[in-house]
């Protein structure tokens, strides 16, 4: 069965639901640069009210009509980026790869970048899928690891 992806704005109502989604320390350990302390509401709560007044474009994934996670397109050191969080539940079904489809159709503005930690082999796969090639990589110290790691650079022209 394939779950059917759709994208709606983000609601109030969406937010514990990436804060939960945020708190697997599995998918935070994956993503790499997560905000220094995961786990404070308010400091969540703050980046979002942050995130959601910006001209930007922010997106709740919904797979069969559950949130399944949020897509963001925004702006990072005057570059076009784009971001994304799927709750560990909705892994392995193709649900990131719909998304970032989905989004494509949406954002019209290229080149478009994302970054992902190295050994994030399946969010490096969802982005090739999408069009995007490995640009470069640069190191980058990832809150979750506690560590410097190397980031990969990946662009989307068409």
């Amino acid at each position: 069965m394939t779950d059917t992806v759709t994208l709606r704005e983000v609601i109030e109502s969406d937010l514990p639901i990436f804060f939960t989604h945020q708190q697997d320390s599995e998918a935070a350990y994956m993503a790499a640069f997560t905000p220094k302390n995961r786990t404070d509401w308010d400091a969540f709560s703050r980046h979002w009210t942050m995130i959601r007044n910006a001209d930007s474009i922010k997106k709740t994934i919904l797979a069969n009509g559950e949130v399944a996670g949020h897509i963001l397109q925004f702006e990072l050191m005057g570059d076009p980026v784009v971001g994304y969080w799927i709750g560990r539940q909705y892994w392995g079904r193709g649900i990131a790869t719909q998304t970032l489809t989905l989004l494509l159709d949406i954002v019209s503005v290229r080149p478009l970048y994302a970054m992902v930690a190295a050994d994030n082999i399946r969010s490096r796969r969802v982005l090739e899928k999408c069009g995007f090639t490995m640009q470069g990589s640069e190191r980058s110290y990832a809150n979750e690891r506690q560590e410097i790691i190397e980031e990969l650079i990946f662009k989307r022209e068409a």
